[in-house]
């Protein structure tokens, strides 16, 4: 029976230096892919009982790898920010370009599909997608790919390019899985002190509120002022003498007009 620390070990060694290259493939950036792998097994770790217990750990901590590698943040970063310079050999060169060009869920679903074999469902849920979605973008992918690459128009050509540039032997020099489960347990504890002292902090600040805040509300009496410019107050304005007048002559002779508008006594 394996520990935790043998299960983590074992199962780091027989999966980052792959997703190292497989996050290469989506990124172009190898400086990237590393710590993408990284910060994935920081996070397998920290979440290690689920882990242990699933089905396929390596698709756990693949989708956690590509999750990150594929964050639109990292183009704000100058590490970053533009792809390393591309292989030497044209075939590489071309696919890889072609890749790059897709949007990241079409790069990912054809990688997962034509290049890892997973089958369209499988492809689908770890692209949090649903399955004609996943095939459309699949489709899609081919498509682009066989425009820039017309050698591999053919999907069974592109099955078989991308199986094998999957297949490569890793050459990215990784940190031990040692070195890895410490840097996760450090920066679990820094996480947990900056949470802590955090909420000290808002704590601290909302008893200083309630000490000093007042228990009443106190209006403030401004003296008044004089203010020119106010226009004159609406509705109803002093007749003048004129206006008297012409009330008074409307009101003594109200039936002049046409008599059908003027009511009849009962």
């Amino acid at each position: 029976m394996l520990t935790p620390e043998e299960a983590f070990d074992a199962l780091y060694a027989y999966a980052a230096p792959g997703l190292v290259h497989q996050t290469y493939l989506l990124t172009g950036r190898r400086r990237l892919s590393r710590e993408s792998v990284e910060r994935a097994f920081h996070h397998a770790w920290e979440h290690w009982p689920e882990v242990a217990v699933d089905r396929d750990p390596v698709g756990w901590v693949r989708a956690a790898a590509y999750e990150y590698a594929l964050s639109p943040w990292h183009r704000f970063r100058r590490a970053h920010k533009h792809p390393d310079a591309p292989p030497t050999e044209a075939g590489r060169r071309d696919l890889l370009a072609a890749l790059l060009e897709l949007p990241p869920p079409y790069r990912r679903t054809v990688l997962l599909y034509d290049g890892l074999g997973l089958d369209l469902p499988d492809t689908a849920a770890e692209t949090e997608a649903s399955t004609p979605a996943a095939a459309n973008r699949l489709l899609h992918a081919r498509t682009v790919i066989g425009q820039r690459v017309p050698e591999l128009a053919d999907p069974d050509a592109l099955h078989e390019r991308l199986r094998a540039l999957v297949a490569e032997a890793p050459t990215a020099t990784l940190a031990d899985a040692r070195t890895v489960r410490v840097g996760s347990e450090r920066r679990a504890r820094l996480v947990t002190r900056a949470v802590l002292v955090v909420t000290a902090a808002l704590i601290g600040v909302t008893a200083f509120t309630v000490a000093t805040a007042p228990t009443q509300y106190l209006p403030v009496h401004h003296p008044g002022e004089t203010v020119d410019g106010v226009p004159v107050r609406g509705g109803s304005q002093q007749l003048t003498p004129e206006d008297k007048e012409l009330r008074d002559s409307l009101r003594s002779q109200p039936h002049h007009g046409p008599e059908r508008l003027v009511p009849e006594p009962e």
